[in-house]
């Protein structure tokens, strides 16, 4: 079997697995009222269909992640920006997303609101520490040539703010030393991944509920290449049969024997045939498509 195949199985396998009526428990009892359990298994799924190289890593893993995703109220998904499933040889991890952090950080109880922004070479920027700290940023509507920097200010309930500064230069270095620099958002998302950075160095010092401290430890595990096995979700202390037989799916023949009638097999095989060169894929593809 090909290794295109091999994928397909282990996602259906997967998605048969996410969509049993335990694990839609245990995720009912881990997920904040403001989610609902359906959608976050379309994202989780979706986004395991998308990274095919998730569907390498171990089952186990894969649900760990979707847990942890349920328990910080995040969706695993690259276009929210909330989070993101990565593959880690064979297991699977979190990296949280830009807007992830925001919504914790905003959650937490003690920040009334937060934002971060990329500072551009055309930009009016001007900053200051000590004890007058001060910050100006206005932005250029035209071209605002390269990036120069990021920066994230917090607003406290109690009146106070708090503001951090990186430059380009810094924030490449933290991303030099991560594991996934050349790969995922680092490529793709490279803006919210520079305010991400600055933001989660200055929320080290700002107040952090539970669920913030895990994402970090999430993120720092990520970009050191170490495993996130131990922080993951431990399925609600329940263990998950992952070897359910009911997640099998009938082979191609059996399939197309209970469907097509003999009198049209032939014509069928035939259409089958054409329909994968038309694909550029081979027959075995073209009938696990089917499949």
């Amino acid at each position: 079997m090909t290794t295109a195949l091999t994928r397909k199985e282990n996602v259906k396998t997967i998605r048969a697995l996410l969509t049993r009526d335990d694990m839609k428990k245990q995720l009912a009892m881990a997920i904040p009222r403001h989610l609902d359990v359906d959608r976050l298994l379309r994202v989780a799924i979706t986004s395991i269909q998308k990274t095919p190289a998730l569907a390498d890593c171990t089952t186990q893993s894969l649900l760990a992640c979707v847990m942890t995703c349920a328990q910080l109220g995040l969706e695993p998904d690259q276009f929210t920006g909330q989070a993101y499933l990565v593959p880690f040889g064979r297991e699977a991890q979190i990296i949280p997303g830009y807007r992830g952090l925001l919504k914790l950080a905003r959650q937490s109880g003690e920040i009334q609101s937060v934002s971060a922004q990329v500072v551009y070479e055309n930009d009016e920027f001007d900053f200051s520490f000590g004890i007058e700290e001060d910050l100006k940023h206005k932005p250029c509507f035209r071209d605002r040539g390269e990036p120069i920097g990021a920066y994230c200010v917090l607003r406290y309930k109690d009146g106070g703010h708090s503001f951090d500064f990186m430059t380009t230069e810094a924030i490449e270095k933290i991303r030099n030393k991560s594991k996934t620099s050349k790969s995922g958002p680092w490529v793709t998302d490279w803006d919210e991944m520079a305010k991400k950075t600055v933001l989660r160095r200055h929320l080290k010092l700002a107040p952090m509920s539970i669920e913030m401290a895990t994402a970090v430890s999430l993120e720092d595990r990520a970009h050191a290449g170490e495993s996130q096995v131990d922080i993951l979700g431990d399925m609600g202390g329940e263990t998950i049969d992952v070897t359910d037989d009911s997640t099998d799916l009938p082979d191609y023949d059996t399939l197309v024997s209970d469907c097509v009638d003999k009198k049209n097999l032939e014509k069928w095989s035939a259409y089958l045939e054409l329909n994968a060169e038309s694909h550029g894929r081979s027959l075995d593809e073209e009938k696990e498509e089917v499949r």
